[in-house]
């Protein structure tokens, strides 16, 4: 019967499901597992493409996490190469945006330090990277959580999907004000911007040359904005 019972334990322990788990270095032993809604931490052999991100300050007092788009893939594998080009410490997150405010309460109560995978601190002037595997589909998030900063504009959505097409991303509608073809800016009158989780307002705006041809004043317009070294651009239009 003993060694009965003891053949059985060991088959448990063999069967059971294992995990990685990361520990944060904030000192109140919290552990959590690696494998996420988000994801998990990925392998650089496996990369399949990087994305180039820098966090910074801007002259309107706004901190932000600028990159191309975070529109990725289901079960991609993506570097990101981080920098900080502000004059703060900023941390660059992956996460989903419940976690992120959940940890940003806590943060709000002590500032903490943490060694996970899914996000890195950097001192200005700094750089690194994290390697992540998108494993599910979803909307996600890149922030910073260090107090203040999230409130001061810095994080943004991450996109996974089987095909992120198109059609998928979400237009504001419009109506232009005044253009400064110049200055190469362009005042509008505008709905919620969802994406820079913005409300309805009166706002000016960056816009390139071939964009600036297809404006006039008076026209109303369904438009995408982001974020473009610091500057609330438009970047589509129809």
């Amino acid at each position: 019967m003993r060694n009965l019972l003891l053949t059985t334990s060991f088959a448990l322990v063999l069967s059971a499901p294992a995990f990685a788990a990361g520990t944060h270095d904030g000192g109140h032993g919290e552990t959590k597992l690696t494998a996420m809604m988000i994801g998990m931490p990925g392998e650089a052999a496996n990369v399949d493409r990087t994305i180039d991100v820098t966090l910074l300050e801007n002259d309107e007092g706004e901190m932000l996490i600028e990159s191309e788009e975070m529109t990725i893939k289901e079960g991609e594998t993506i570097r990101f190469n981080i920098t900080n080009k502000g004059e703060l410490e900023h941390e660059f997150v992956l996460d989903t945006v419940e976690r992120n405010a959940e940890h940003k309460i806590e943060m709000a109560k002590m500032d903490m330090e943490h060694d996970d995978p899914n996000r890195i601190r950097l001192d200005a002037g700094a750089s690194g990277e994290v390697v992540w595997t998108f494993a599910n589909a979803g909307t996600f998030e890149a922030a910073c959580l260090i107090p203040g900063h999230y409130e001061s504009g810095m994080h943004r959505a991450v996109s996974v999907g089987d095909q992120m097409a198109q059609a998928d991303v979400e237009y504001t509608s419009g109506t232009i004000k005044k253009i400064d073809a110049k200055a190469g800016k362009v005042t509008i009158i505008h709905g919620p911007l969802v994406n820079l989780d913005m409300p309805a307002m009166t706002m000016v705006f960056r816009a390139d040359e071939a964009m600036m041809a297809k404006m006039a004043e008076g026209q109303d317009i369904e438009f995408v904005a982001d974020r473009v070294k610091g500057k609330l651009t438009v970047t589509q239009m129809k």
